[in-house]
């Protein structure tokens, strides 16, 4: 009888804290630790435009003295590159920023080898310079990990871009919610477990 109740108990324990990670998941997947930075990173795979607006409203509110848009230069869409995308809209979206709002092309498709492109654009930043890094929500975890992680020489930032069409905490009301969640778990796993030993 004994046994039956502490076994019970130790179930219902397990359960609730399971329970508790499950609600929580979301949750884990977001950190921000805005500080005033040398340079301002966008970073690419942007859905609705909310980076590239978060980074612009941290570039007009002095967070950075530069703003790069990091944009697929290997991808075309009707005739032009992303890259050359970003650079018209750019041109169209930043308007009283004078030059201080740059494209950084990247290629391939993932953020740990985006570091190596954003590193290039870096490169006129002495080491030890402040980076921000925008990016969404729910890739803030992972990509503060992976650039604090290969592009050691600088001191990342990170700031969060919300959009709720994309994600929010309670990750299994919406359906798209809970496929960002459960891909960037994924993703957050494969990197911390396999990729940054690699």
């Amino acid at each position: 009888m004994r046994k039956s109740l502490v076994f019970t108990g130790t179930a219902l324990i397990a359960a609730v804290l399971l329970a508790v990670c499950i609600l929580h998941l979301a949750s884990f997947l977001e950190v921000e630790n805005l500080q005033q930075a040398d340079a301002i990173v966008v970073l690419a795979g942007d859905v609705n435009d909310q980076r590239f607006q978060k980074g612009i409203e941290l570039l007009r509110a002095e967070y950075g003295h530069q703003m790069f848009l990091d944009a697929s230069d290997d991808i075309t869409l009707y005739g032009h590159t992303y890259a050359e995308w970003a650079r018209q809209f750019v041109k169209e979206n930043s308007t009283g920023l004078s030059g201080r709002v740059q494209v950084c092309p990247i290629r391939e498709d993932a953020t740990a080898t985006e570091t190596k492109y954003v590193a290039k654009c870096l490169s006129y930043l002495p080491s030890g310079s402040r980076i921000l890094l925008v990016t969404s929500d729910y890739h803030t975890r992972r990509a503060l990990s992976v650039f604090s992680h290969r592009l050691a020489s600088y001191q990342w930032f990170v700031a969060a871009a919300r959009d709720d069409t994309q994600f929010g905490t309670r990750w299994w009301r919406h359906r798209e919610w809970a496929k960002n969640c459960v891909r960037e778990w994924q993703k957050l796993l494969w990197w911390e477990l396999i990729e940054r030993w690699g």
